[in-house]
């Protein structure tokens, strides 16, 4: 029978968090650049898929920081860490507040023509898009550092999450086991 691990507590979930903010953030400039490429009528829908994936790699990053929060109360100090996981954290911070404010003007950039009922223009879909994304660069480079600060905690002091060990059942068999009991 298959069993699923246990549900990490809330401050070792941060590994798992991570990677979804990162993902969906560092997708959004690939649909604003097609959708901007593209017809006004075309490149819409690319700019509200983008949208949508600045909201959640936002929403996203607000959970990894508080995640890393808790899991940084935890975490064990080697020597020269602590500067790296201060630095980290503030990074994860101006992250977190820079992507609120890009999620905000991004999304009255995508929803004003739309509550003015205007038909889309090429400024309101390639001119102001393409603007956006010099200032969705400073989030980039916000997010990859940030990003390259938490992997030197885990690869360079070791730092990993406090994960609960899974019970071992005495009684279970292995699965190469249960196959040649079948036979």
């Amino acid at each position: 029978m298959l069993e699923f691990p246990p549900i990490p507590t809330w401050d070792a979930l941060h590994p798992l968090i991570i990677h979804f903010p990162i993902a969906l953030l560092l997708t959004v400039p690939v649909f604003i650049a097609v959708g901007a490429a593209m017809s006004p009528e075309k490149g819409r829908s690319y700019l509200i898929a983008a949208m949508v994936l600045l909201l959640a790699g936002t929403a996203a990053t607000l959970v990894a920081v508080e995640t890393g929060e808790a899991a940084g109360r935890l975490a064990e100090r080697a020597p020269g860490m602590e500067q790296v996981l201060e630095h980290h954290e503030s990074l994860a911070e101006r992250t977190r507040i820079v992507f609120s404010v890009l999620s905000v003007i991004f999304v009255a950039l995508v929803g004003t023509p739309w509550l003015a009922k205007r038909a889309d223009t090429r400024l309101t879909t390639t001119i102001l898009p393409l603007a956006f994304l010099v200032l969705y660069s400073v989030g980039i480079l916000l997010l990859v550092n940030t990003a390259h600060h938490g992997g030197r905690l885990v690869h360079e002091f070791g730092v990993r999450a406090m994960v609960a060990p899974t019970p071992v059942d005495a009684n279970a068999s292995l699965p190469a086991e249960k196959e040649r009991d079948r036979d």
